[in-house]
């Protein structure tokens, strides 16, 4: 489908690393410790936050929302997403 799935966290790289290593992630984690990020995608209100929401955002390649999800169910919404992701970009072959 040509989808790149990334987390975020505001923990430093190295912190990061042992997050990912711990939950076995499969995709890239980026560290976002100034914020920017959770703060323009509505993950944290402001740069004062303790930690981020858990929400994803589905972006074209230019970054714009195709498609956002403010309540995240643990266990159903991977795969809520992997379908939307069909419908939008095609099935995977």
């Amino acid at each position: 489908m040509g989808v790149q799935i990334v987390g975020v966290g505001f923990g430093p790289t190295p912190v990061n690393a042992i997050w990912v290593a711990d939950q076995s992630y499969q995709f890239e984690v980026w560290n976002d410790v100034n914020k920017t990020l959770a703060v323009y995608y509505g993950a944290a209100s402001s740069p004062s936050a303790f930690a981020p929401s858990r929400i994803t955002r589905l972006l074209d390649s230019t970054g714009a929302v195709l498609l956002e999800y403010n309540t995240v169910a643990i266990g159903a919404h991977p795969a809520e997403v992997l379908a939307d992701c069909e419908l939008i970009f095609g099935s995977n072959p």
